[in-house]
């Protein structure tokens, strides 16, 4: 039982033992100003940390620049009704390019804000096994997010590798990983959909595994293709999207609004192989390809549902974006040759592919939606690139960033264009580079190509890939196709663009 007050007890107040009123109107004093001051300091830091806005990046795999409805996909081939809410609710970008036409590295850049080619790979994609290729340590956009309070889970395709060994082992625990670079919760397929791994990765180590060992060699999946064997649930092609996404949205779904959160979403679609599930199976008219676009807008619509069940979309930053554009292999027998002979455009009215030094290897869809925040239904021609997005994420949260010597070396802070601000050209220049190390410089609409390979390309790529070997100069204000190499009539600016790319290359970083 609660001891009567005095006050209630009839005693007379001035009799109180010690004066209780001074005490009280001392307290009073002294706590009110002290937490006006405390509520002061966070509102100049930016704001609580859960007020902070949510954030959700959706990097999806081989996705070109006219594979939506909202880049101008048509509506008789392809419809994307859930990334184009996205674009009519937030803003569409016109000249976003990743920094490599292949997946690996755009993925390194997107996360790091460093160029991948300051690393040891200068040219293709990490293998399956590779170890991680990022150190734990380095700034990343999860570690960044962490510091600040979130919660962070990377879900979906990683291929950035595990572990330090030259040859990760599957049946091992996989660290350093996700987990060691700002991501309190990993799940996800270790590299491309259909690797020969066939598992998923749960936190630091194989879903399921159930002993540490392997197969005999040449044995085949459940599918016949060729696997490590590793004693674990296997992946079922048509069902991994399905699986990503349900991951997803159950985090969504387990969040609460006492700290923000961040959620790196991966899926495999539209990587090879083609394996739309029976929801979206003949439902586009490019055949299997176009029914894969529509189970990667499917997937995207369930996560923005996830969102709107919890009220997390007032508050919640999405972008969504691809990591290269998308293949275009004309000559080969494949689902995307069938929907290009069907007249489907997947790079819109760029020219070449995924892997290749051609624009539509590197210009992808960006879209980016913050309710209150991003001017709905608009668009942007900003030249920026996804390097830039930890330094913008970092600006629109207000958390400052170490010097480029210590992280980001080459983000650029594009929240100006990212809420429609007035604001003049941001990037002075960009640099992108081929699966095969090609360097391509930007300078507002030239684009330069230096016209080498990596020393390690092999030489059959170098043969296959000869037109790309050319020094050239492009305009693509005036030739988006790139046409016209008009570097004998600019002689000087390609020098000078040359000079430019050399000295950027030798610098530790680029950002200001």
């Amino acid at each position: 039982m609660f001891p009567r007050s005095p006050l209630r007890s009839g005693a007379n107040p001035q009799k109180l033992p010690g004066d209780f009123l001074h005490r009280i109107a001392t307290l009073l004093i002294v706590a009110v100003p002290a937490a006006l001051l405390i509520l002061a300091e966070h509102t100049a830091n930016g704001a609580e940390p859960a007020r902070r806005p949510n954030v959700v990046v959706i990097f999806a795999d081989d996705l070109g620049y006219g594979s939506l409805g909202c880049y101008g996909a048509p509506q008789a081939m392809i419809r994307t009704p859930n990334i184009d809410r996205l674009a009519r609710e937030g803003r569409r970008f016109t000249d976003a390019s990743s920094t490599a036409s292949v997946c690996t590295p755009s993925r390194y850049s997107l996360l790091t804000g460093c160029y991948c080619w300051r690393t040891s790979l200068k040219r293709d994609a990490l293998t399956t096994l590779a170890p991680l290729l990022m150190q734990p340590g380095r700034l990343t956009l999860a570690s960044l997010l962490h510091g600040c309070g979130y919660r962070t889970a990377a879900i979906g395709k990683w291929h950035l590798g595990y572990g330090t060994a030259a040859r990760a082992d599957f049946t091992q625990p996989l660290r350093p990983g996700p987990l060691e670079v700002g991501f309190d919760e990993h799940f996800g397929v270790p590299a491309n959909h259909g690797d020969v791994t066939g598992i998923y990765v749960e936190n630091d180590h194989v879903a399921g595994l159930r002993s540490t060992t392997l197969a005999p060699t040449g044995a085949k999946n459940r599918a016949g293709g060729r696997y490590l064997g590793i004693d674990a649930p296997q992946r079922v092609d048509d069902q991994v999207m399905q699986v990503l996404t349900s991951k997803a949205a159950e985090w969504i779904e387990a969040q609460d609004r006492s700290r923000p959160f961040f959620l790196y979403y991966a899926p495999v679609a539209v990587h090879e192989p083609i394996t739309p599930p029976t929801q979206t199976s003949g439902t586009s008219g490019i055949g299997p390809f176009g029914d894969w676009i529509h189970e990667l807008d499917r997937s995207v619509g369930q996560l923005l549902d996830a969102l709107d069940r919890r009220g997390f979309a007032d508050n919640t930053l999405v972008v969504f974006s691809s990591d290269h554009g998308g293949v275009y292999e004309p000559q080969q027998h494949r689902p995307e040759t069938d929907a290009i002979n069907a007249g489907f455009s997947p790079n819109g009215p760029f020219r070449g592919g995924k892997l290749s030094v051609w624009e539509g290897g590197f210009r992808v869809p960006l879209v980016v939606r913050w309710p209150g925040h991003v001017p709905a239904g608009t668009r942007s021609d900003e030249m920026l690139s996804l390097v830039d997005v930890l330094a913008t994420v970092a600006a629109l949260i207000g958390e400052p960033l170490p010097p480029p010597a210590d992280g980001a070396e080459d983000s650029y802070d594009m929240s100006a264009a990212w809420l429609g601000r007035p604001h003049s050209p941001i990037r002075p220049d960009m640099i992108d580079h081929s699966c095969d190390g090609n360097f391509v410089l930007r300078e507002g609409a030239w684009k330069y190509i230096e016209g080498q390979p990596a020393a390690s390309t092999p030489a059959r790529i170098v043969k296959i890939r000869k037109k790309e070997f050319v020094r050239a100069l492009y305009n693509l204000a005036d030739d988006p196709h790139e046409e016209h190499n008009v570097l004998a009539e600019h002689a000087d600016l390609a020098d000078r663009l040359q000079a430019r790319l050399d000295a950027e290359r030798a610098r530790g970083s680029t950002r200001p």
